[in-house]
């Protein structure tokens, strides 16, 4: 069953997210990041300027079956696209199609009223399901 964790009040869900990659990454899980188009370009964007130091391999789930099997992170806005089934980050508003078939969901909720609506509707359905749910209060 799929580990379930919200991390709320996050002021800046890509810069959040280009953390928790790096995080994550280190510990050696394959990542799967989802949300809308325009925020994923952002995150690809971020990615490369992040750390100056280190390189987080990432791709689009588009990229060719060789890139794809490299990559530690693709970023997708149907999750089903993904040959990962570590993790995965959620970046949007909705409930992202295919979540039972990764070990791990991250839910990004930011402070706004426009993202913490659907994140509630999101909890409701996991919780009515029986999934396990953890909360982090990042800015608290």
């Amino acid at each position: 069953m799929t580990n379930v964790a919200f991390h709320f009040n996050v002021l800046d869900k890509v810069v959040y997210a280009c953390r928790l990659l790096r995080k994550a990454t280190k510990q050696g899980a394959k990542i799967t990041v989802t949300g809308d188009e325009h925020l994923l370009t952002l995150l690809d964007d971020t990615l490369w300027t992040f750390d100056q130091l280190e390189f987080l391999p990432h791709c689009s789930a588009s990229a060719t079956p060789a890139m794809l099997e490299r990559t530690t992170i693709v970023l997708t806005p149907d999750a089903r696209q993904s040959p990962h089934a570590d993790v995965l980050v959620n970046l949007g508003f909705g409930m992202p199609d295919g979540f039972e078939r990764y070990l791990r969901l991250i839910e990004l909720v930011g402070t706004d009223m426009s993202d913490r609506t659907p994140a509630r509707q999101r909890w409701r359905h996991y919780s009515s399901r029986g999934y396990p749910i953890q909360t982090y209060e990042v800015n608290a």
